[in-house]
């Protein structure tokens, strides 16, 4: 049964779950204006190129641009964090992007996985995610396919060009998750990895 979360809210993830070791971390997102398929709303008459991403932080600080997974770079080093790819135009039902995390094998330096969305060349396009709506970050087990927890961004984010949507982090040797739901106008990935130096 999934467990809808509020903004700031908190779940444990693998306490009681000891076969829980792989999460899917599906994040999704609609443009504003769809219809039918065809958009009658198009910033610069370009489609919202939405894309996801992890900052792995160690003692909540971001130390090196290969503890940052996104198109860019699909991999962590030993592969316990992984990118499904990048999504273009958000089109279409489900998750927009998708990030596997194997929990048992992120190493023990890292106490915490950033999600973020942040929108590709927004400035140059002149974009925001008051153009973007239906923004959820959810987490699966890939084994069972049960979704765990959901948390829809339903804030406005007016003006925002990037979202912090959740964190998953170590507590006492489990796992949780918190809905973070946190808009900024960062232009880019390096701006909001500057957050957490």
């Amino acid at each position: 049964m999934t467990i809808n979360l509020q903004k700031g809210q908190r779940i444990d993830l693998t306490k009681g779950k000891a076969d829980l070791s792989r999460i899917m971390v599906g994040l999704g997102w609609d443009p504003v204006g769809k219809t039918g398929g065809f958009s009658f709303f198009k910033s610069s008459g370009q489609d919202i190129d939405c894309d996801a991403s992890v900052i792995m932080l160690q003692n909540d600080h971001f130390k090196d641009k290969k503890d940052l997974i996104y198109f860019g770079n699909k991999s962590s080093s030993n592969g316990s964090v992984a990118h499904s790819g990048d999504n273009l135009t958000g089109e279409g039902d489900g998750d927009d992007e998708v990030i596997m995390v194997d929990l048992k094998n992120v190493p023990t330096q890292y106490n915490k996985l950033v999600f973020v969305v942040n929108i590709y060349d927004c400035e140059r396009r002149k974009q925001d995610f008051g153009m973007i709506k239906n923004a959820y970050i959810r987490v699966v087990n890939p084994q069972t396919n049960e979704e765990i927890v959901r948390y829809n961004l339903s804030d406005n984010y007016s003006g925002q060009t990037t979202l912090i949507t959740g964190e998953i982090y170590r507590h006492n040797d489990e796992w949780k998750f918190a809905a973070v739901g946190t808009g900024t106008t960062d232009p880019g990935l390096s701006a909001i990895c500057n957050r957490y130096t």
